[in-house]
């Protein structure tokens, strides 16, 4: 018999406090995965990760499944072993990368044809093949082959979307290598009504013996975020209370607040990877440009309230310097301060709702 996956540690009007139970480990949420989407969680060594208290990574199977593929994973052993990291791992499905990123795709009932946005070689990726690819990275967390509706779309659209979705998943299930340790999460799609996504998330449920957690997918994707926002807290309270919800993709620290307090347990983003790199930092003040001239005789530290490495050892004015004059250690202080704020945010969340569950 299968143990326990999620256990909910205390529950009221801020939230959820849960802990997720892996192979690699527990994983405390509500939680923010970095995003490792080649393999690699940008600008930042796993070593720095762990010392950030980060539990679990997320990988990408469209990029993974590219480069290196599927034998240089099988010959390290697993996905952990090829990253160098012994922690729990998410790996998305690929869906949303496969139809944005692709040139050339066809998508059919069958799967999605696509051309390699690295070389041009012709590839078909089926629900099958997803799973298999996971399995063979022994990824934590599988995602299923989703078809996501892209912001504005029809209403045929977007149930188009959500029942081929439906289909994908039902393969998925069956293809399984059973028994697994891994979990497969269900993802709900449908657009950007609540009426389709209704219908995706009782869908989904119809497979909830074989599922582990369920999904939010394609948000985030150019829709109004009031839009977003009053999806989720329609949303939310119809997935099973008993299992872990993850919103995928998503997104600013207000963004991750919003939806905690909807009931959602698992956020990934590259957000805070992406805008480090671009001379951006979250801090206690709001978001902050570093590449402004405004900062070059600043020397106050980033973000007075953050206990970071960042933080603590250098001035606004050197952060400043490093941007404008392209140095790597600037994309280095500034994602690994970035994600220093992201798990914060985290842990007052999960701290918030402990505290007012008595």
């Amino acid at each position: 018999m299968r143990t326990p996956f999620f256990t909910i540690v205390a529950r009221n009007e801020q939230g959820r406090a849960g802990v997720l139970h892996t192979p690699h480990g527990d994983v405390e949420t509500p939680a923010f995965l970095p995003v490792g989407t080649y393999g690699t969680v940008k600008a930042i060594l796993p070593r720095d990760l762990k010392d950030l208290h980060y539990t679990m990574i997320l990988g990408n199977t469209y990029h993974l499944y590219l480069k290196p593929g599927e034998e240089g994973i099988r010959r390290a052993g697993t996905l952990h072993r090829f990253l160098g990291w012994d922690g729990p791992i998410l790996t998305d499905s690929g869906g949303f990368q496969v139809l944005s990123l692709s040139r050339l795709r066809k998508v059919t009932d069958e799967g999605v044809e696509f051309r390699s946005h690295i070389n041009g070689s012709l590839h078909f990726l089926t629900p099958e093949k997803v799973i298999e690819f996971q399995q063979a990275c022994n990824s934590d967390v599988m995602m299923p082959l989703d078809h996501p509706a892209f912001y504005p779309a029809s209403g045929a659209e977007e149930r188009a979307c959500l029942l081929r979705t439906y289909e994908w998943l039902v393969r998925s299930v069956r293809s399984m290598r059973i028994p697994s340790a891994q979990a497969l999460f269900g993802i709900v799609q449908g657009g950007f009504t609540i009426k389709h996504r209704l219908e995706s998330s009782e869908r989904t449920q119809k497979l909830d013996g074989h599922l582990q957690g369920y999904a939010v997918g394609g948000l985030s994707v150019g829709e109004p975020r009031e839009q977003r926002r009053s999806l989720l807290q329609e949303l939310v309270p119809h997935l099973p209370m008993e299992k872990p919800r993850y919103l995928m993709g998503v997104g600013t620290p207000e963004d991750i607040q919003e939806a905690v307090k909807a009931g959602v347990d698992l956020f990934d983003c590259v957000l805070p990877t992406r805008l480090g790199r671009h001379g951006a930092a979250f801090t206690s003040e709001g978001r902050l440009n570093l590449k402004q001239s405004r900062f070059s005789l600043d020397v106050s530290p980033l973000d007075p309230l953050c206990s970071c490495y960042a933080c603590t050892t250098f001035t606004r004015s050197y952060l400043h310097h490093l941007v404008t004059s392209h140095e790597i250690l600037a994309c280095q202080l500034l994602t690994l301060h970035n994600l220093h704020f992201y798990r914060q945010v985290m842990k007052t969340l999960r701290e918030r709702i402990l505290s007012q569950s008595g």
